[in-house]
């Protein structure tokens, strides 16, 4: 048989309800060594580039087979409907190509400029990302010469520390 908690003059009740309201505070649990061998090879650049050149270049090729299936042909009133067809999905197929193979090169050197200017410094900063986002942008623009990569740097960079303070990755 249990006592009803005894209220105070300002409607308060006894510790006891307080007490039963705590949370209680979950073990700390160490990592296995799955885990932490996992975490290693996420941590290595190399890695991590790749990984973000593959998941570039997806993202390139769904983007190429959207914009080619926007493409309208310029003949298309003298086309018949199978050329049309034709004409598309060639469109799509190599603007699919074309932003793979830029998507997967953007992701490649922004992670591996990231992650090696973050290893050099040994902060995790927004600076990382405005580095990382000149290379880039400076890299892709190179053929255009000195005055393209320093565009494409500036742009690329901004881009990137607007991005990161819009995610909020960094406080």
């Amino acid at each position: 048989m249990s006592t009803p908690p005894i209220e105070s003059k300002d409607g308060a009740s006894s510790s006891n309800e307080t007490e039963a309201t705590t949370p209680e505070i979950p073990p700390f649990r160490m990592p296995t060594m799955e885990e932490i061998r996992a975490q290693e090879v996420w941590n290595n650049c190399a890695m991590r580039s790749v990984a973000s050149g593959v998941m570039g270049g997806g993202l390139g090729l769904f983007m190429g087979l959207f914009l080619g299936a926007l493409d309208n042909p310029i003949m298309q009133d003298t086309m018949s409907g199978k050329e049309q067809f034709i004409y598309t999905a060639k469109q799509m197929g190599q603007r699919s190509w074309g932003h793979c193979k830029t998507f997967a090169v953007m992701g490649l050197i922004f992670s591996a400029a990231e992650c090696t200017v973050e290893k050099a410094r040994a902060k995790h900063d927004i600076n990382n990302t405005m580095i990382a986002g000149c290379v880039t942008g400076g890299t892709l623009a190179i053929k255009g010469g000195a005055k393209a990569t320093c565009i494409g740097c500036a742009g690329f960079a901004t881009f990137s520390v607007l991005i990161e303070k819009f995610l909020e990755r960094h406080t």
